[in-house]
């Protein structure tokens, strides 16, 4: 029986600075509708464990930790579908949803843990903080509880929560939000109640976390609190009726230049045994732009120091600690140089980092960029500094389309966020892992189509009505043969180096590539400049290289469309191009062909649609080519001896509803395609040597089938096909069809943990050309922001 094992996930992290926490080895961040699970100290480098399905829109926010009575790691996290779920580990990075609470009637934006104490609060775009009680036993059952509701007043939505048990055993919360004061809240017996509101920031605050000074049991509580204003601020909670001695920075007469805002004011709360101060300890100087998160990490040991890490959309991280004279200062930065933080989002600009995070135990940080993408650094002891270590990536939109090149040793997706992105197996002496090796375009247009042309070409069609053709740089194509162990397939002296987008430009231009002293001797310009240097890595290449130097050169435009494009596909010789675009008239719903060699399109259009076709296929042998579309007919045209294409045949109701997919079977059965569509069924035709073409298997799916691919390979049994179908709920069926009898032989369904969560958008066999295979590999692309690549042990039918 088939097996299929999931050896890749790429899927960007969703830009919200709560969507994501660090717990011991497991790393869990908000990916679309989905939980990401990875171990960024794993040293085999494989990326994305596993993706959590469980709600039904954007997680904002997400929470890890182990629950000290029963042991067991909790997950909670929140969505925009206004729901909060409670997630208890079975096995390792296995984890099941147990409860979801539904009391919000908004957008959850932040979830506050204190673990010990078996409580977390939720707060939400409805302007309300919810309070609950987590009680989880041995046998990982679970119960939550609503302990109070808070309707924020004045009222505004919340985006920090951190939560801190005082030493009178006493819970408090501290609530950041939609205005620029912190409000506190005090738990008296059983109910929190407003006790303070901290003053001095000037905007959102986006930001708390409380930490103590030391491990000593009677030492003070300090709250960080981060906000739009480009500061951060600290505020000490200090035990007792006498207030603690004044920090240094406030009384430094310096200081008084910022006027009241820096006032050391107290705020009391709590009696007798419980009564606390709270004042202002420090004011933290540096960032250059909004500030989205800050996390304290505290050293064992009772004199260590907490360190602070914030991040900021002024593109760093920065490590604050205090001095020995007690003033608290940057004492690392990390992240990009300023000459490069006003270069445009196409030259890789990344919009800031939204989310930094300490490892367990301090010795590695990570952020989130725009792009999604993680990056890693870890400190190095023996060179006392912090050193860039491979990060993760993927798309943060949904994915449109991939497809393999033809020597299958590279994977391309491209997607709705505006990139098309590279991916190829990056092979050690001990391991291989994929990684995206490139980032061919980075647009300003929705991206929903692309194909590979030969060796060393791709097309893409966007939102922009024109499709563009790109070649494969000498620098992108010397690093995946130095990293993939393939062969360098662009020693052609015609391909340039590299390639950037001017400002405000969409056109990839090409570069040369520099040497050091070319580089030295150039005069200086606005264009990004690449030495010959940069991509000569022994390692998959960091976002910063991924962003500005790994970007394809454009060769060639095609006009002729009058709408978005919808689809594209190249003949298996490389010598034609066939394009469709979207289309509500037979006027528009033409396809074009465009020859490879002057990029002329080959004239008269083809026409049999009357609304867009949604897919295109050549036949094996290029003899034929095959469409399908939204008004439910396919369309057969078929190449006379002028290499010319003309319409042979038409089924006007192949399905009942719209066609969405289509495929023709490999080389030994090259006669035999198959449709999918809207009315949940795949559907198996062969082509007959007069002409005429005969239904011969119908295949129902459980939802509307949105994409059909053949295996092309030659694992599967002589008279045997094997077809993979995928739907709009994220279900994968790979089924062996007998072609003696077109009967069933076998049926496989990939499980639903491993499945995509989202509507199935591209299904793309592995090409098995010059290369050694024992197993099939199958490529999903998916409407949740994933690229996922299965290998199958055994295939069915095989």
């Amino acid at each position: 029986m088939a097996s299929a094992s999931l050896d890749f996930i790429a899927a960007g992290g969703n830009r919200h600075p709560c969507a994501a926490d660090w717990n011991e080895v497991l790393l869990a961040y908000g990916s679309g509708h989905n939980i990401a699970l990875w171990k960024p100290e794993n040293n085999n480098h494989k990326g994305v464990e596993t993706l959590l399905a469980g709600h039904t829109d954007i997680v904002n926010a997400v929470k890890l930790f182990r629950d000290p009575s029963s042991g067991k790691r909790v997950l909670i996290s929140g969505s925009a579908d206004k729901t909060v779920c409670v997630w208890i580990e079975k096995s390792d990075a296995t984890f099941v949803p147990v409860k979801h609470l539904t009391e919000h009637t908004a957008s959850i934006n932040v979830i506050g843990v204190l673990p010990e104490s078996g409580v977390f609060a939720t707060g939400a775009a409805d302007a309300t903080l919810k309070i609950w009680k987590l009680v989880v036993s041995e046998s990982a059952e679970s119960e939550v509880s609503l302990i109070q509701s808070i309707t924020l007043a004045p009222r505004y939505f919340p985006l920090a929560i951190a939560l801190a048990k005082l030493q009178s055993a006493q819970l408090v919360i501290a609530v950041g939000g939609t205005t620029a004061n912190i409000q506190v809240y005090l738990q008296e017996d059983n109910d929190f109640s407003l006790v303070a509101k901290l003053t001095g920031h000037e905007a959102w605050v986006r930001a708390l976390d409380f930490t103590r000074e030391s491990s000593k049991p009677d030492s003070d509580f300090l709250l960080a609190s981060a906000s739009q204003d480009k500061y951060i601020r600290l505020w000490r909670f200090h035990a007792g009726d006498q207030l603690p001695e004044v920090a240094a920075a406030a009384s430094d007469p310096a200081m008084t230049v910022f006027g009241r805002s820096l006032s050391n004011k107290a705020h009391w709360i709590g009696d007798g045994d419980s009564k606390h101060s709270i004042t202002f300890e420090a004011l933290l100087i540096g960032h250059e732009d909004w500030i989205y998160t800050a996390r304290w990490f505290t050293k064992t040991g009772q004199d260590a120091a907490p360190q602070l890490l914030t991040a900021s959309a002024d593109n760093s991280l920065a490590m604050w600690e205090r001095d020995a004279d007690g003033f608290w200062t940057c004492a690392t930065r990390l992240g990009e140089i300023s000459a490069q933080k006003g270069s445009t989002t196409a030259t890789g600009s990344t919009g800031g980092f939204w989310i930094g995070l300490w490892s367990p135990s301090g010795s590695k940080v990570v952020s989130l960029g725009r792009t999604g993408s993680w990056r890693a650094w870890s400190y190095d002891t023996t060179e006392d500094r912090w050193l860039r270590e491979l990060g993760i990536s993927g798309h943060v939109r949904a994915v449109k389309d991939i497809a393999w090149s033809n020597d299958g040793t590279q994977l391309m997706s491209t997607s709705s966020d505006q990139t098309t992105r590279l991916y190829s197996q990056w092979k050690r002496d001990d391991a291989t892992t994929w990684h995206e090796m490139a980032r061919p375009q980075i647009h300003g247009y929705d991206l929903n189509c692309l194909s590979a042309i030969g060796a060393t070409q791709f097309i893409s069609g966007a939102d922009e009505k024109l499709l563009r053709v790109f070649n494969k740089p000498k620098a992108v194509a010397q690093l995946l043969a130095k990293l993939g162990g393939t062969a360098q397939d662009a020693e052609d002296a015609d391909l340039p180096d590299a390639a950037n987008i001017p400002v405000l430009g969409l056109s990839n231009k090409a570069i040369n590539a520099l040497t050091p002293e070319e580089e030295a001797a150039a005069e200086p310009s606005e264009e990004t400049t690449i030495t010959k240097s940069t991509l000569d890595l022994d390692h998959p290449p960091f976002e910063d290289h991924l962003a500005r130097h790994t970007l394809f050169p454009e060769l060639e435009k095609l006009y002729g469309h009058g709408y978005e494009i919808s689809c594209v596909a190249a003949s298996h010789d490389g010598s034609l191009v066939a394009t469709a675009c979207r289309a509500s008239s037979i006027d528009h719903a033409v396809i074009r062909l465009y020859e490879t060699k002057e990029w002329r399109e080959a004239k008269p259009a083809l026409t049999a649609h009357s609304l867009t076709v949604t897919c295109l296929a050549f036949s094996a042998d290029d003899k034929y080519l095959l469409s399908v579309g939204r008004d439910r007919q396919w369309a057969l045209f078929s190449r006379n001896a002028h290499n010319a294409y003309a319409l042979a045949l038409a089924n006007p109701k192949g399905h009942s509803r719209m066609i969405l997919s289509c495929s023709w079977a490999p080389a030994h059965a090259s006669n035999i395609f198959a449709t999918g569509g809207r009315d949940k069924n795949v559907k198996v035709w062969a082509l007959n040597g007069d002409g005429t073409v005969d239904l011969k298997l119908s295949i129902p799916t459980s939802a509307p089938a949105t994409s059909v691919a053949f295996y092309t390979g030659n694992l599967a049994a002589s008279n045997t096909l094997v077809l993979a179908a995928g739907t709009e709920e994220g279900n994968v069926t790979v089924t062996a069809i007998d072609m003696g009898d077109w009967s069933i032989k076998e049926g496989y369904q990939i499980e639903q943990g491993m499945r995509p969560s989202g509507a199935v958008t591209a299904l793309r066999w592995r090409p098995e050309t010059a290369r050694e295979v024992e197993k099939a590999q199958l490529a999903i692309s998916s409407e949740d922001f994933s690229v996922r690549l299965f290998t199958f042990e055994k295939l069915v039918g095989a």
